[in-house]
């Protein structure tokens, strides 16, 4: 038998496997809060991710963490550590040859106290030009021979990330492998970038040079971007250098190469590296500000970090076309944070996939839209505030479960008839059972039991219910959001037309929205709506559009509700397209003016629900409600649902209930 150990432990591969599937019901209500307050579906979901929800943290607390870490990389170091060690190591090596030089009377001791006088003022060159010194001090051939290995770790450090450690001291051996590998390599990428399969080519190469790639990546892409990312880094680090440090350091650079003989096959790797990944920073600057000097290698990982967090910073901005969570790289938030950074962005991004998947939102064409489904829920949800405030309040019309029933009882019954809507008449409903013989036979100690059948249903006959035309005209003028009343009217116009077509389905609603000119809005295009940047308040047409909607229900009690904040700035012109004019132009008052009196002369009493106190406005209100015989109401924004949905309650039950 095959007996194996296995062991057990905490997932740490990302979200858990087995998790049951996310429950959105809590987002969708935070997502709601914001679309009632007044944002748009789109507005409301990036508020959503940035703030968080249920305990993941937002792109907000991520992109703090991931600035806080930029800025202290940007303290790690300075970048010409490499340059600063290469001179100290420099400066020993010529005072130990001169040391040894000065008590020696030959000729050739002067000599070569000349050949070092002249050496040129630049490190690279006196690098350079010592390559081929006779050093008669062991203790300077010391010091010049760690130049050159110092030089060829950094070196090679720089363009391969770890390679200091992996080397030690450079052999003669090591580098003729590497020779190789460089080559190998450059041929590798050239035939990613003509496009050619090089997933059996990858698999030769590691098991060629695995030694260098302890990694081992798994696609060439994978090998291409931590190279690419590397190498600009490393190209950002001699920008960012002064113009004396840059030519010392490519100088240095450039023999270390030549010494290993690298340099044309380095130059290839690194023009190849451009052309796979020409969308990385190659022209950057900027780099570290610290005190410590930092190596070649160390320099350029410390930039390759840096252009990292410079890249997720961005990225978790979300703040360009087309933005989104798919963006925003694991790899990099994962390093940066740790895992469990990388996991609150991917629950993120599953409460967005999820919340589509679930039916709540739809993209159409790039935009975020409310599926019914949730707005039916928002509407639902604003409705229970009203009723909330209406029974904290004690205003009345509390949340009545005989809402939208049947009128009085006339005493007669019927049969049941498919559609009714009649209360059911019980008793008369279990008598027609027993009188049909559906009582079956009764057991030992047991009752009979009355067996229902569809013929014995019948329903008690009520009279005829009153049924309201309603049209609530809603303000979208830009002075709406600048007051803070916007959210409020949004709220409350989602919460009556739940309350009509849920609880008054005989009654007929239509929301208007009024700025520079009015519109018919459906409830989706309410939820989706955030309030308009266009001037004026065209209150006349608002009132056109309501007096359609009720000349289409000329059965039912009319009932017009205002919501605004301003007097009108706009009318219709006589080619129906809008004016606008601020103050307001006589014109202005006078049409508007003549369509409350249509209004009053079909019998319609508009009721003015104002969400500000200036002298102009209360004026016109208070004509308005002179000519009309309506009311003017100045509820405070927190209030208006409670206000709207009473006297919507209120005047449905008639005039003579108005008037009593």
């Amino acid at each position: 038998m095959d007996y194996r150990s296995y062991r057990y432990g905490r997932w740490r591969g990302g979200p858990d496997p087995l998790a049951e599937p996310y429950d959105v019901a809590a987002a969708i209500d935070e997502l709601g809060d914001a679309v009632l307050a007044g944002d748009g579906p789109s507005e409301a979901l990036r508020a959503l991710l940035r703030q968080g929800s249920q305990g993941m943290r937002g792109l907000d607390e991520v992109r703090r963490q991931v600035r806080d870490r930029l800025r202290s990389t940007r303290r790690r170091g300075r970048m010409d550590g490499t340059l600063e060690e290469v001179r100290e190591l420099l400066d020993r090596a010529l005072r130990a040859e001169r040391r040894a030089l000065f008590p020696d009377p030959d000729d050739s001791a002067r000599l070569a106290e000349a050949q070092l006088d002249s050496l040129p003022e630049d490190t690279a060159g006196s690098v350079r030009q010592l390559s081929d010194y006779p050093w008669r001090s062991p203790e300077a051939q010391s010091a010049y021979d760690e130049i050159r290995d110092l030089l060829r770790r950094e070196v090679l450090d720089s363009s391969f990330r770890d390679m200091k450690q992996a080397l030690g001291n450079v052999t003669p051996e090591d580098v003729a492998a590497m020779r190789e590998m460089v080559s190998d390599l450059g041929d590798l990428i050239d035939a990613h970038n003509r496009g050619e399969d090089t997933g059996q080519l990858l698999a030769d190469f590691l098991d060629k040079h695995g030694q260098f790639f302890p990694d081992r990546p798994s696609t060439v892409e994978e090998l291409v971007d931590s190279l690419a990312r590397r190498a600009a880094a490393q190209q950002r680090l001699m920008n960012s250098l002064t113009d004396e440090q840059r030519q010392e350091l490519a100088g240095l650079m450039s023999g270390a190469l030549d010494d290993m003989g690298l340099a044309a096959e380095m130059s290839r790797l690194q023009q190849l590296l451009q052309q796979a990944r020409p969308d990385l920073p190659w022209d950057a600057r900027g780099g570290t500000d610290g005190r410590q000097p930092l190596g070649l290698g160390d320099a350029t990982s410390a930039l390759e970090e840096l252009a990292g967090l410079e890249s997720l910073v961005q990225q978790l901005d979300q703040n360009y076309p087309g933005a989104s969570l798919d963006d925003i790289d694991q790899d990099l938030l994962a390093d940066a944070l740790g895992r469990e950074a990388a996991e609150d962005i991917e629950a993120l991004r599953r409460l967005e996939r999820e919340l589509e998947r679930q039916g709540w939102l739809n993209r159409d064409r790039g935009s975020l839209e409310l599926t019914p489904k949730a707005v039916r829920r928002l509407g639902a949800t604003a409705l229970r505030r009203v009723f909330a405030q209406l029974e904290s309040g004690g205003r009345g019309g509390h949340d009545v479960t005989d809402a939208g029933a049947a009128g009085e009882l006339t005493g007669a019954t019927r049969e049941w008839r498919y559609g009714d809507e009649q209360p059911l008449d019980v008793v008369g409903t279990v008598r027609n059972a027993v009188l049909r013989g559906g009582g079956g036979q009764a057991g030992p100690g047991r009752r009979p039991r009355v067996q229902l059948h569809v013929d014995d249903f019948s329903v008690v006959e009520t009279e005829r219910r009153t049924s309201a035309a309603v049209a609530l005209l809603v303000d979208l003028s830009y002075s709406m959001a600048l007051r803070g009343t916007w959210g409020a009217a949004k709220s409350t116009a989602m919460a009556l037309h739940t309350l009509v077509t849920t609880r008054y389905p005989q009654d007929a609603i239509e929301i208007i929205g009024f700025s520079s000119s009015a519109r018919v809005l459906s409830p989706a295009e309410l939820a989706e709506l955030s309030w308009d940047t266009l001037q004026g308040t065209n209150l006349q047409h608002g009132l056109m559009l309501a007096r359609r909607h009720l000349a289409r229900h000329p059965d039912a009690e009319p009932v017009v509700l205002v919501v605004t904040d301003g007097e009108p700035t706009a009318h219709l012109g006589p080619g129906g397209r809008p004016e606008f004019c601020w103050p307001p132009l006589p014109e202005t008052i006078v049409r508007t003016l003549a369509e409350v009196d249509r209004c009053t002369r079909s019998g319609a009493t508009i009721n003015v629900f104002l969400l500000d106190d200036e002298p102009a406005l209360v004026h016109f209100v208070d004509e308005l409600a002179r000519r009309n015989g309506g009311r003017v109401l100045t509820p405070h924004a927190d209030r208006l649902g409670e206000y709207v949905v009473s006297d919507y309650l209120r005047a449905r039950r008639g005039r003579r209930a108005r008037s009593a």
